[in-house]
């Protein structure tokens, strides 16, 4: 299978998404690109010392990703893993979850319940109402803070637009696409009108999944052989029923629905001011964990019921910005938010009257401001100061079935407020008109208060708040351009992550007989980061680009056996558990190379390819070392198409190289339930890659046709840590209509 993934990679590149350039022509354009995500300002992306990739709506809408999670695997650079349907969390240069950055409209996303285990936050973003994306790699902290340390996911949400002629701009688009491995139904519309000095939009989405297919050939580990029924109460006894899965590549209960909505108002009062308000909000239903409805206990499974409840996003987010040449500024920015967060979790034991219920709300606000001076048309100085407060409140029942009574049960977290304050100062100066250099700094401080006097389980402290709880970080990088066809680039930037209240104050059970408890004594953690990349240009239709990488992550926070209330063991949810905490007891290690490939051979043929090599270690308890668990295995996209203005056909791929059993982190090796077995009955994740087609048709001026089959040889996969299955042979086909 590795072989066959390196002879695909080799015979069939991909198109890439994130192409810096059309395929009119491969010039010199993709190294003078514009970008947003390597600063908080738009800057060429030839002044940027790191790798950084870009996407549009057009470009993605092509493909039909049914969530922004899909959307972000295009790019063949970002590695996304799924717990269940209703997910999908990236995984970058070997980092994940809360050592990632997520940004919307220049607004932080991250929270303070933001967890080491996957997060799905990134669905609650409606691809069909992201204009553009941008991906920074590496560490990020200077202009984006706490966590950004494997990489930053700027997303651009669609603008209102002024009208520049007497009468006013009316713009808008609508789309129905329908997918069969899940029954999938989805409708969009956005619309917007715009004057001289005012401007509006509003867009809408719909999803409904249903359980998702599987695909025919592969692993017989990731069937399901049985389905769970959950019972109602008879004659005093909870009546689940365990039943044989008359369909086996039916992944049951895996089917959720999820509503998007967006609203905006631009306003420019003068010249060089502009004021825009929005509202985003996006709900899911209820979903099953599938992951955990895979455990089993004494030859049956676990749980009756485990599902998170519906999932929360709501952001208020009004932007001033004003550009006019200033003595301490050009431009200038201030962003204001309050974001609200909800999720909560749902688990009831087979045969068990108890349903226990967590529930989390988080409300977020926060203050940017930033600005933006150049120099001698030399130097460009750029600086700014955040403030971000997070407040938690998280409760927990549990309700007997028999009774109808309603029980005290222990809340997953503290009643806890965290707060960040930040100041940064960015310069690029281009030095010679072959070089540029860039540098920057930041001093970030965090403040923990969190009172667990209402948790509902006894702690050896009641309240706690941080003290001394101040950073730095920084980063200095080069371009050098000898000539309009090469660009080379050297970079190192040391990241941070300010421990949360997710770290500090987290109650659950992390595995079975396993169970996390608060530690109020974690310090952050820091990444030191080092790259080398280049872009050549090798006449006018071949292009390649590599980035070689080192990061170290120091005081890494890990999840380690711990003494809480001086014992070492406690009981959880009935059971006797081994106790956990989070702790600062690692060093990590992490290192790969990045490597595209561009090239248009004919008038209308290109071939493109994304390659991920990386491996990285922590270090364990007895010395010994461990692969980290978010390190994906070598992966990548490729493909090769026919486009003109009319009609694009496309034959790609997606692949994954296998991870052995003795290369499992020690964490996963446990987790026998989701992944394959190899001959001694240990998990390993195997390679797999898929053929894929698309086309893509304007059938009128304004309307397109955009078809996807996906999964052709119909394989049963799972991408490596992932809970379920990726589709079986799936076909999609969305239209689209334009004003």
């Amino acid at each position: 299978m590795k072989k066959l993934c390196l002879v695909l990679l080799l015979t069939l590149p991909t198109f890439s998404l994130f192409a810096e350039e059309s395929h009119d022509s491969l010039n010199t354009s993709s190294l003078r690109e514009l970008v947003v995500s390597a600063t908080r300002w738009s800057q060429k992306k030839d002044l940027q010392p790191v790798k950084v990739t870009s996407m549009f709506f057009e470009e993605s809408n092509g493909y039909n990703p049914q969530t922004a999670a899909d959307m972000l695997t295009l790019t063949g650079d970002i590695f996304v893993q799924k717990s269940q349907y209703a997910g999908g969390s990236p995984m970058i240069r070997g980092f994940a979850t809360n050592r990632l950055l997520y940004s919307v409209d220049g607004v932080r996303m991250n929270n303070a319940i933001f967890r080491a285990g996957n997060i799905q936050n990134v669905i609650s973003l409606d691809p069909f109402a992201i204009s553009s994306s941008e991906v920074l790699f590496g560490p990020g902290s200077v202009s984006f803070g706490s966590d950004a340390i494997g990489g930053v996911m700027v997303f651009n949400t669609l603008r209102p637009r002024l009208s520049s002629a007497t009468s006013p701009e009316v713009f808008g688009s609508a789309t129905f696409r329908m997918a069969s491995t899940s029954g999938e139904i989805t409708g969009h519309a956005h619309a917007g009108v715009g004057w001289k000095k005012w401007a509006m939009l509003i867009s809408f989405s719909t999803t409904n999944f249903g359980d998702l297919k599987q695909g025919l050939h592969g692993p017989k580990d990731y069937v399901m052989p049985y389905v769970v029924i959950p019972g109602y109460v008879h004659e005093g006894e909870i009546n689940d029923q365990v039943v044989a899965n008359e369909d086996t590549r039916l992944q049951s209960p895996s089917k959720y629905s999820q509503y998007n909505l967006m609203q905006k108002v631009r306003y420019a009062p003068a010249r060089g001011w502009n004021m825009e308000y929005a509202f985003h909000i996006s709900e899911t239903s209820e979903y099953a964990r599938y992951d955990r409805h895979q455990r089993m206990r004494n030859g049956l499974p676990r749980y009756a019921e485990w599902n998170y409840g519906p999932q929360l996003w709501m952001m208020n987010h009004l932007n001033i910005s004003h550009t006019s040449p200033t003595i301490i500024y050009d431009s200038l920015k201030i962003d204001i938010a309050w974001q609200r967060f909800a999720e909560s979790r749902i688990s009831r034991d087979l045969n068990k009257p108890l349903r226990e219920k967590q529930l989390e709300r988080v409300d977020a606000w926060s203050v940017n401001t930033d600005f933006i001076k150049t120099f001698d048309n030399k130097i460009d100085f750029s600086y700014g100061a955040e403030f971000v407060q997070n407040k938690v409140v998280s409760t927990a029942e549990a309700f007997d079935l028999l009774t109808g009574t309603v029980h005290d049960s222990p809340a997953r977290y503290p009643h806890a407020n965290w707060v960040s304050l930040g100041m940064y100062a960015q310069a690029e100066w281009r030095a010679h008109r072959t070089l540029n250099i860039a540098a920057g700094l930041r001093y970030n401080h965090y403040i923990i208060k969190s009172d667990f006097s209402q948790v509902g389980y006894k702690v050896p402290f009641e309240h706690f708040q941080t003290s001394n709880a101040g950073n730095v970080s920084g980063n200095i990088g080069i371009n050098w351009r000898p000539s309009s066809t090469f660009l080379l680039r050297v970079n190192y930037a040391r990241g941070f992550r300010a421990p949360n209240v997710d770290d500090m104050g987290k109650l659950f059970d992390s595995a079975d007989g396993y169970v996390t408890v608060p530690n109020p004594s974690l310090q952050p953690e820091y990444a030191d980061n080092f790259e080398v990349g280049f872009a050549k240009h090798f006449s006018s239709w071949l292009m390649f680009d590599a980035t070689a990488y080192y990061t170290r992550l120091g005081n890494a926070i890990v999840r380690r056996n711990y003494i809480f209330n001086g014992q070492s063991s406690m009981q959880y949810q009935g059971e006797l558990c081994i106790v956990q905490a989070l702790q600062n007891a690692a060093v990590s290690r992490v290192w790969g190379i990045q490597l595209s490939l561009q090239s248009r051979f004919a008038r209308y043929f290109y071939v493109d390819a994304h390659f991920n090599w990386q491996r990285g270690f922590e270090e364990l308890d007895n010395g010994q070392v461990s692969p980290s668990r978010h390190v994906a295995p070598m992966f990548g996209r490729a493909a090769i198409g026919f486009e003109n203005k009319k009609i694009c056909i496309e034959v790609f791929t997606a692949f994954q190289g296998m991870r052995d059993a003795c290369d499992m982190p020690e964490e996963e090796r446990a987790k026998t339930e989701i992944y394959a077995k190899d001959e001694n009955g240990n998990a390993y994740s195997p390679a797999w890659v898929t053929i894929n087609m698309r086309l893509s048709y304007a059938i009128l001026k304004n309307l397109r046709l955009n078809a996807t089959i996906e999964n052709i040889s119909d394989i049963r996969y799972r991408p490596y840590s992932s809970g379920i299955s990726a589709p079986g042979r799936n076909f999609a086909a969305s239209l689209t209509y334009n004003l």
